[in-house]
């Protein structure tokens, strides 16, 4: 077995206390011979881990078969260090082939009692947000003009470790740790990525507001965000009622005003009367003293009463009561005023409602 130490110099891209204590998190990854846990075998671990403030960076690399489990029994031990691993698929792909690498070899493994970050499975939700044309690794590093020298895939290397194995060639041996270590160095690089699920599921707080005049008018908001929490690139999407822009550490919801008469519909429509001449509805306490001939049994669609004014859309009620133009509408409307939104707790809910609706496309 072939051990590899040194420091390395990072940027500070994230703050790994949102990961876990940054003093016990270890970030790795892996090398196989396959993808099969039950046949292949693992030739390379390699990990990065902060030390006191400094990066430090560690490989093993088995240079024969036999030294697999030598590999295997060293990153095992290195881990009782630290309580959460920080990885790239790993979930589903390093964990449960070391899992199974290490019940093949009879040797315990170390993952009952870690915590586990996968960067995959938190920037999977913002691949089409993001526009990203893959999950790979190298693809989110190219969003995030991350640039690396290595430009082999690990299933590509798999004839080169095997090449290594007959010849022990020093290039061979250069290529297989520089992929590895350039995966690895690339993680806290990858980091940023999550700015995007903290971004939106935190709490906003409204700092300006304007009108725009126009064949369309609109109320565009803004809003500031956690100080540390800043986007590496913005994101924007719409729909015909709202656009959201987050560029940094803000937040700009524009959202479209509608000027005219909609309708609020009773919940309970078993319990009026439709006025037919009067285009609305009434409890049935009011209704009995109009003449029979000009009241109904309200239907859903007749149990409504209507108001004229100016409105906002909003996905869910919000504010109440909510408007709609038909009872069968999914969307609904709230009068709007600039007042409205002194309520911080229900201006937060409604950025949070169509930041929700327009990522979803609905």
């Amino acid at each position: 077995m072939i051990t590899i130490e040194k420091e390395l110099a990072l940027p500070e891209t994230y703050p790994l206390s949102r990961l876990g204590d940054p003093d016990r998190l270890l970030f790795f990854d892996i090398e196989t011979t396959g993808f099969s846990g039950d046949t292949d075998s693992v030739y390379l671990i390699g990990c990065i881990y902060r030390s006191r403030g400094v990066w430090k960076f560690i490989q093993w690399f088995a240079d024969s078969r036999a030294a697999e489990r030598n590999v295997l029994r060293a990153f095992f031990d290195f881990t009782d260090g630290f309580d959460t691993l920080v990885h790239f698929n790993g979930d589903t792909f390093d964990i449960p082939f070391l899992k199974k690498r290490g019940g093949h070899l009879r040797i315990a493994d170390p993952f009952g009692r870690l915590e586990s970050v996968d960067i995959y499975k938190r920037v999977r939700p913002w691949k089409k947000h993001l526009g990203l044309s893959s999950l790979k690794q190298k693809s989110i590093e190219s969003f995030l003009g991350i640039v690396r020298e290595d430009v082999y895939s690990g299933g590509q290397l798999i004839e080169v470790y095997a090449d290594y194995l007959m010849s022990k060639s020093d290039g061979d041996l250069q290529l297989l740790l520089l992929h590895n270590e350039d995966d690895l160095k690339g993680m806290p690089a990858l980091l940023p990525v999550l700015f995007y699920d903290d971004f939106f599921s935190q709490d906003f707080a409204l700092s300006g507001m304007k009108k725009i005049a126009g064949n369309v008018p609109h109320i565009v908001m803004t809003f500031a965000g956690d100080r540390d929490t800043v986007l590496p690139v913005p994101l924007s999407a719409s729909l015909p009622s709202w656009s959201v822009l987050a560029h940094e550490n803000s937040l700009e919801i524009s959202a479209r005003l509608y000027e005219g008469t909609l309708k609020y519909y009773y919940p309970n429509y078993r319990d009026y009367y439709y006025l037919m001449f009067e285009d609305r509805a009434v409890h049935k306490s009011v209704g009995e003293y109009v003449d029979k001939t000009a009241r109904v049994r309200a239907t859903r669609e007749t149990c409504y009463t209507k108001k004229r004014g100016l409105f906002l859309a909003q996905p869910a009620p919000v504010w109440t009561p909510d408007f709609k133009n038909s009872c069968r509408d999914t969307s609904c409307f709230f009068e709007f005023a600039p007042e409205c939104f002194s309520d911080r707790e229900k201006l937060n809910r409604y950025a949070h409602e169509v930041i929700k609706a327009v990522l979803a496309g609905k």
